[in-house]
């Protein structure tokens, strides 16, 4: 079923167009796709889509039996350009040094700012199953990797300064509004997200390298205070003597074909990597995308100036959330990859980059979405074993459980997130309880082992200690509620007493489920099979409110049968008066 889904399937046309133009470009040679990361603050899940999208059409071709690479360089040599929410402002001090040259945060286990938020996406891509050859730009830039590509571009500063014209006079808007147009379907909400991470980025409005004394495509790190606040003043075609000045007062003039502290700017530094690597694949984002940024005024420097060709590159929408703050890296308290993967497994994340297409956008939930959207991976699971999925669903799930070389880990037995984190809330993460509990949710298949349900059981606790506001956590009555027993009519105790006197002999999932929505029913002198009406919904709804306020004290809570299962009979019992 899987293979039928080529035809439907993003993932696949892209490979198609892949292949087909590596081999025309480079024939004989490894198919290139590529990412780039700039590890300015926490890389967050926008970003993870700059590495998912290639991430994905790379394993489809290694699945084909072709060779690949994707590269994924991290743009550690870029300045710092502002410091993040919750980071101490002294840092200030540091703004137009290269990341590499940052100190990390405070309390970091890391060398500098950019190995520092490195490591955390590091990890995470690891646990998503990314395969992927990481390329350091500092390391690139100081070692001189790149110096006939530099030098090539100050000989044709004139020809690099009239392409970058042909975008300057059209008078476009600027970083975020560029990206707002570009994807203009977004609701207000997601277009703000854009906005931000267009912001964040920092590349869409970068200096193009134009200055009073003259164009020059290329940026000096200053040897006295570490920072691009330089401006070249001078430059000698025929011995590479390179004179700037920078803002801290200090001059200094270089032989650029022996110097290796600085970078070309990001318009034409870009493109200079395409022909570089010979890349054929890389997405980016809407603030890349629009006219005059850096991937259309790119793709005509990389082949006027380089002699390479553009990649096909599809842009992506951006990510939205559910239950946290809209995504920018540089402010603090973005959800990452690695707070994604906290409370999910790692198929479900790979799933959502799966199953849209680059350019549709799509919320990763934080808040209690997630539970319906597990509902809904667990519905999917359930297809694939019966044969019933719809090929290009089959093709997305087949993508988010494994690569061309890793079935990724999964748990044993999926119970529902929803029930687990359910679980989770009322023992507060007890596991003789949570064993207890789960071993009664279904007689035919008892959970004998907590293993049996890890990870997703340790996804749910964390979802329940770090999601779920204090005002909605559970916490069950300790003692009888006197006054509101005393106060209860005959019908509303005849119930209770149906309740009580059911427990043993339905003491499992569905069990109570049928005893819950069956006691109104029998009060109603109606049969157990009746369907439900508009007036017997209500005699439920009342019917579980009661249950609620009696054993946790609120008019709602978790699925009344888990929480008759954590609560055990005797306690209900007790609780319910005896």
């Amino acid at each position: 079923m899987v293979e039928a889904a080529a035809a439907v399937d993003w993932v696949s046309r892209f490979a198609d167009e892949v292949i087909a133009e590596a081999q025309r470009r480079s024939p004989g040679k490894p198919v290139v796709c590529a990412s780039g990361l700039s590890p300015s603050g926490p890389i967050h899940l926008g970003n993870l889509r700059e590495v998912m999208t290639p991430h994905l059409v790379a394993d489809e071709i290694r699945r084909r039996g072709h060779e690949v690479v994707h590269l994924v360089s991290w743009d550690d040599y870029d300045r710092f350009r502002k410091v993040p929410a919750g980071v101490d402002p002294s840092w200030a001090e540091h703004i137009g040094k290269p990341l590499t040259a940052v100190p990390a945060p405070p309390g970091s286990r890391f060398p500098n700012w950019a190995e520092h938020f490195k490591a955390a996406m590091i990890d995470s891509l690891a646990e998503l199953g990314v395969d992927y050859r990481g390329i350091s730009q500092t390391e690139m830039y100081t070692s001189g990797a790149y110096r006939e590509q530099i030098l090539l571009a100050m000989r044709e500063r004139g020809r690099i300064d009239a392409i970058l014209d042909r975008y300057r006079t059209k008078g476009r808007p600027k970083g975020p509004a560029a990206g707002q147009k570009a994807n203009a379907k977004l609701d207000a909400a997601d277009a703000a997200a854009a906005a931000e991470a267009a912001e964040g980025s920092g590349a869409a409005d970068e200096d193009d390298g134009a200055a009073g004394s003259g164009y020059y495509p290329y940026k000096p790190y200053c040897a006295q205070c570490g920072k691009d606040t330089t401006t070249v003043t001078a430059y000698d075609d025929a011995t590479t003597a390179l004179t700037y000045e920078c803002a801290c007062g200090f001059t200094e003039t270089v032989q650029l074909s022996e110097f290796d502290r600085g970078k070309l700017v990001w318009k034409v530094d870009w493109p200079m990597r395409w022909a570089f690597e010979g890349v054929h694949f890389e997405p980016s984002g809407v603030d890349h995308s629009s006219p005059g940024s850096s991937f259309v005024v790119g793709g005509q420097i990389v082949g006027e100036i380089f002699g390479g060709e553009q990649p096909i590159g599809p842009m992506y929408a951006f990510v939205g959330i559910t239950g946290m703050a809209k995504m920018s890296s540089s402010r603090g308290g973005v959800p990452t990859p690695a707070d994604a993967l906290a409370i999910m497994e790692a198929p479900l994340l790979r799933w959502m980059y799966a199953r849209r297409r680059p350019n549709q956008s799509f919320k990763v939930a934080f808040d209690a979405e997630i539970q319906r959207l597990y509902d809904e991976w667990d519905a999917l699971e359930a297809k694939i074993a019966a044969g019933t999925a719809p090929a290009g669903d089959a093709s997305a799930y087949d993508r988010a459980t494994r690569t061309a070389t890793v079935t990724l880990p999964r748990t044993p037995l999926p119970v529902a997130y929803r029930t687990l984190a359910s679980i989770a809330d009322i023992t507060t993460g007890h596991d003789e309880q949570t064993l207890r509990i789960l071993s009664d949710l279904d007689p035919q298949r008892p959970v004998t082992d907590l293993a049996e349900v890890r990870p997703r059981l340790d996804r749910a606790q964390t979802w329940v200690l770090t999601q779920l506001p204090p005002e909605a956590r559970t916490q069950v009555r300790t003692e009888p509620d006197k006054e509101l027993l005393a106060s209860l009519d005959d019908s509303q105790r005849e119930s209770l007493r149906l309740l009580s006197a059911g427990l043993d002999a339905n003491w499992s999932l569905d069990g109570l489920t049928t005893l819950v929505y069956g006691v109104p029913k029998k009060m109603a002198g109606l049969p157990p099979d009746t369907k439900p009406t508009p007036e017997l919904k209500v005699a439920q709804r009342s019917f579980f409110v009661l249950i609620y306020q009696l054993l946790i004290g609120k008019d709602t809570g978790p699925r009344l049968p888990t929480l008759l299962l954590a609560v055990g009979a005797e306690r209900i019992r007790a609780l319910l008066g005896g």
